[in-house]
């Protein structure tokens, strides 16, 4: 699945890297806990969180995510922003909840860990 296809599925705005949407994802994961993210998370690329700090991007970066989606349609700030663009890394919101997203995109063939 690709992120363009994520932010159809998830209704979600991109609040950075429109340009990035052809990039593929093969996996997902929804927590707001970064430590169970760290210790639990191997070869995802999508990570859904409703929390809206910086040590979320960099948590995603560390893992080698591709995307954060902000869920319960929250907006991070300028400053989370900016650390995605200097990561390069693609930023959405959607104005669903945690479990709804997650749903929603494993029912399109997007998994989580085996």
């Amino acid at each position: 699945m690709n992120l363009s296809e994520v932010r159809e599925t998830l209704k979600a705005e991109v609040l950075y890297g429109e340009d990035k949407l052809d990039r593929e994802v093969t996996s997902a994961c929804g927590s707001d806990f970064m430590s169970d993210v760290l210790a639990y998370v191997k070869n995802q690329a999508l990570l859904l969180t409703g929390l809206v700090n910086p040590q979320v991007v960099r948590t995603a970066d560390m893992m080698d995510m591709k995307c954060v989606v902000f869920v319960r349609g929250k907006h991070p700030d300028g400053n989370v922003l900016a650390l995605a663009r200097e990561r390069d890394m693609v930023v959405m919101s959607t104005p669903m909840r945690m479990y709804d997203a997650c749903g929603r995109l494993y029912s399109r063939g997007l998994r989580g860990e085996e």
